[in-house]
């Protein structure tokens, strides 16, 4: 299911949250490793960016509306 800006940024916020708490760790041998914080911090301003251009709610590639400078015509039947 396809999230909406607003859940895509706690998603980011999570990981910077997770990201400072520990880089990294080891579980039954293997290790993980987090992502990049400067990735995060970078995905969160462009997802807010968004928001202040969209709105909360809005969901990438659902809510198409026409692009600027296109002209619909209206249909004329005959």
């Amino acid at each position: 299911m396809a999230k909406t800006l607003l859940q895509q940024l706690e998603s980011v916020q999570n990981a910077i949250d997770a990201v400072l708490s520990s880089q990294s760790y080891k579980m039954d041998g293997r290790e993980l490793t987090r992502a990049d914080l400067d990735v995060l911090y970078s995905r969160e301003d462009r997802l807010e960016a968004k928001i202040n251009r969209y709105g909360p709610d809005y969901i990438p590639g659902q809510n198409v509306s026409p692009r600027r400078g296109i002209v619909i015509k209206k249909a004329v039947y005959k």
